[in-house]
């Protein structure tokens, strides 16, 4: 079983990352070519204000609702309220700044009122999604060192396998009904520094065993920030809550609205996965904002009527007249879905976004428009706020022993490194893989010290080659599916790319083969 207590002494600390090796005149022009290039975007936002403290403010100020399920709505002072009554419950439990608590069951208003709880005494957040077999749960709660399982949500009672992976995983499962009859917590929300962590998220890793990285509240904020900035939001938004528990998105989807007087609209599984049901959904609860990924975008497509249909065409067949924004994430985006969308649905924009759950979720934006339509492979666009992007070329054949790194210029491919404010702690109790991708950064001082390798490959476009006037980020896919063939280097991705632009094409896969010669 792994080790419990707070998670800051189960975190490699900075001074135990390796120096990625940089010599100090490439080091240099890596800053030059960032800042002249605009892969550097600093701006000063709220990181403060923990989200609890919003919610209370907002509260105050003009209480209005906050979160709609599909079984109740809360206004920012019941959110509040519930927040400070599961607080007193973590309290009663033992919980204590700095530990790991679990929240378990599926997508409702009750995840949203817990992770604030858990903010407001000062623990990290790790989701267990009751669609998760036993075995999944017994190793994200073992590996994250919970000794508590809130269960929220289920009117059906706490799903068997969350009981058994907990129980497995040595871990105490306390229904969230129980803070119910509880006097709120009356603290202020315990924040004793920005670099706090905040959540841990677990991703798949190669050998089979999930990797828990962890993301401080400074990190957070300023994904939520960024997300306000971009997306021009405002208290009139309503945000769609889509995402599994255990998906980074979940967190700004559940969170950001909160943050200026919006709202989030959770939607279950079975409207999520109907295309039909779902724009008839978005339609009838007003919302404005959805993120899915490129495959669900491409359901919704199929179903939605035409341009130029019949005006009496039924629900859930016409664009949702107030959507304002469709965000792509998870998987690439291809150019020709992006036509269709734009011909669709034009008054709704598209944005692009790219990112690792390491790194507090999307480092960069980008709107699609018709200008990108003609590129082989859209943008994934420029920086958040706050974000530092550096594209570098590994020296020499690499090997055992790696090589240097040299910074790269325009249209030169390379590896895409994240520092600043958004990089994560690394691996929760996993220093060996913290190391392989969490760096000490050689580029100058910054919030966090650190710099995240993310194994993407990727190329700066020059000013218009897409539809921006400035410099854009184009991904090309992973590091390690780059091969040489006749030696020549070629991007595996790039040949999907091509196929997919056939209109019989709806998802193309390139593999290399090698034969013996002849």
């Amino acid at each position: 079983m792994s080790a419990r207590g707070p998670a800051v002494d189960r975190l490699l600390p900075l001074a135990g990352l390796p120096a990625l090796d940089v010599p100090a005149a490439q080091a240099e022009r890596a800053r030059e070519l960032a800042a002249r290039l605009g892969m550097l975007r600093e701006r000063d936002v709220d990181l403060a204000a923990p989200v609890i403290a919003r919610v209370e403010r907002i509260a105050a100020e003009r209480d209005r609702p906050a979160v709609a399920d599909e079984h109740r709505t809360l206004s920012y002072a019941e959110l509040a309220a519930e927040a400070r009554r599961l607080a007193a419950l973590l309290e009663d439990e033992g919980v204590r700044p700095g530990e790991v608590v679990g929240v378990g069951g599926g997508r409702c208003a009750g995840v949203i009122a817990a992770f604030l709880a858990i903010e407001l005494v000062g623990a990290l957040y790790v989701p267990v999604d009751e669609t998760w077999p036993a075995a999944r749960v017994r190793d994200v709660l073992d590996q994250a060192g919970a000794a508590l399982l809130i269960s929220v949500g289920s009117r059906r009672g706490t799903a068997p396998a969350l009981l058994e992976g907990a129980a497995e995983a040595g871990c105490r499962v306390v229904a969230a009904s129980r803070a119910d009859g509880l006097a709120p917590w009356a603290g202020e929300p315990r924040l004793s520094a920005l670099d706090q962590p905040r959540y841990v998220l677990f991703t798949s890793g190669s050998t089979g065993r999930p990797k828990g990285a962890v993301v401080e509240h400074q990190g957070m904020l300023n994904h939520l920030w960024a997300k306000i900035i971009d997306l021009e939001l405002t208290g009139g938004d309503v945000v769609a809550f889509t995402a599994p528990l255990g998906f980074d998105i979940s967190i700004w989807q559940m969170l950001c609205p909160l943050l200026l007087g919006g709202r989030v609209d959770v939607v279950g599984d079975e409207v999520g996965h109907d295309p039909v049901a779902f724009a008839r959904a978005v339609d009838a609860q007003g919302i404005t904002v959805v993120e899915l990924v490129p495959t669900m975008v491409r359901h919704l497509l199929d179903d939605l009527a035409a341009p130029g249909a019949a005006p009496d065409a039924g629900p859930g067949t016409r664009p949702p007249a107030g959507l304002r924004w469709m965000i792509a994430t998870g998987e690439e985006l291809p150019a020709e879905l992006s036509r269709r969308w734009l011909e669709a649905v034009p008054h709704a924009r598209l944005l692009n976004a790219y990112g690792p759950t390491e790194c507090s979720d999307d480092v960069t934006h980008h709107t699609v428009t018709a200008g990108d339509l003609g590129l082989l492979r859209l943008p994934i666009g420029t920086p958040i706020v706050n974000a530092r992007l550096y594209v570098l070329r590994q020296d020499g054949d690499g090997g055992a022993a790696g090589g240097t790194w040299s910074a790269c210029g325009v249209g030169e491919t390379g590896e895409l490194f994240v520092g600043g404010v958004v990089v994560g702690r690394g691996y929760l109790g996993d220093a060996e893989r913290t190391r392989e991708a969490f760096y000490r950064d050689p580029f100058g001082p910054s919030p966090t010290g650190r710099l995240y390798r993310t194994g993407d490959a990727v190329r700066v476009l020059p000013p218009g080659a897409g539809g921006e006037d400035r410099p854009t980020l184009q991904y090309l896919g992973r590091v390690d599916r780059q091969v040489k063939i006749a030696g020549v280097r070629m991007e595996l991705g790039e040949i999907e790319a091509v196929l997919q632009r056939h209109p019989a094409v709806r998802a193309a896969a390139v593999v290399v083969h090698e034969y013996p010669g002849r």
